[in-house]
């Protein structure tokens, strides 16, 4: 395709160069809401109808973790943001080190997201054949400390006195748990080679305050994701904490 610098020859200027691929950004979004939205209505219906034991899934999850990658993508967000504000006043420098610093921000979301489905492998979480949402309680020497399996002990034993079918419906909470993370999991994946992109060629400095298209796409895909793990975050960690 003919190409002038960075216009592209179906586009008489940059800026409506760049008011296209803004608007096709915002339109593949829009299907991605559809996309997670089904998740999120399937969620909302088992989780009615089976309160107890999502509330008894939720339990199981780390809290820590979970809160500490919250704080981990609402940094990313902010380096992200401060990469397109450092494109469009040419600072080509702090572009890349910001685009660096969410790259490291979202590898760390990554990582601990591995550590957590190891404790749910570890802890027969996994639906399927194996899984036992007592697991845990009944091995006290996997939790972290003998006081916290005797209370989710007992927290077990008020839930299946509500819900004698809890084991196999706790099932259908960790498979939208491993659905919905795991499918967030996966854009975070295809975010981060986004980034690695934009970072080969912001180090070549192709990004100024004339053409920073790129930066800014990215940008709000980047800022989507986060957003949806924001929502994710309550829906999953925060069920029934108040107890």
């Amino acid at each position: 395709m003919h190409r002038t610098g960075e216009l592209y020859g179906q586009f008489e200027t940059l800026e409506q160069q760049k008011d296209t691929a803004s608007f096709g950004m915002w339109v593949f979004l829009a299907q991605e809401v559809l996309f997670f939205g089904g998740l999120f209505m399937a969620y909302t219906v088992n989780r009615r109808a089976y309160p107890w034991a999502f509330g008894a899934g939720s339990s199981t999850l780390d809290l820590t973790l979970g809160g500490a990658n919250t704080v981990v993508l609402i940094l990313s967000s902010l380096t992200m943001a401060m990469s397109v504000w450092a494109a469009q006043v040419g600072k080509k420098r702090l572009v890349t080190w910001m685009l660096i610093a969410t790259l490291g921000l979202g590898t760390v979301f990554l990582g601990v997201k591995v550590v957590e489905y190891k404790q749910k492998f570890d802890h027969h979480l996994i639906p399927g054949h194996g899984f036992d949402i007592r697991y845990v309680s009944q091995h006290p020497e996997l939790a972290k400390n003998p006081e916290e399996a005797a209370k989710e002990a007992e927290e077990l034993d008020k839930a299946f006195a509500k819900d004698p079918d809890l084991n196999a419906h706790a099932q259908l909470y960790f498979s939208l748990y491993f659905g919905m993370t795991g499918l967030h999991a996966l854009h975070m994946i295809v975010g981060a080679g986004l980034l690695l992109w934009l970072i080969a060629e912001s180090i070549g400095g192709r990004y100024t305050p004339k053409y920073n298209t790129p930066v800014e796409t990215v940008g709000l895909y980047w800022h989507f994701v986060d957003i949806v793990w924001i929502y994710l975050f309550p829906l999953l960690y925060l069920i029934d904490r108040h107890n």
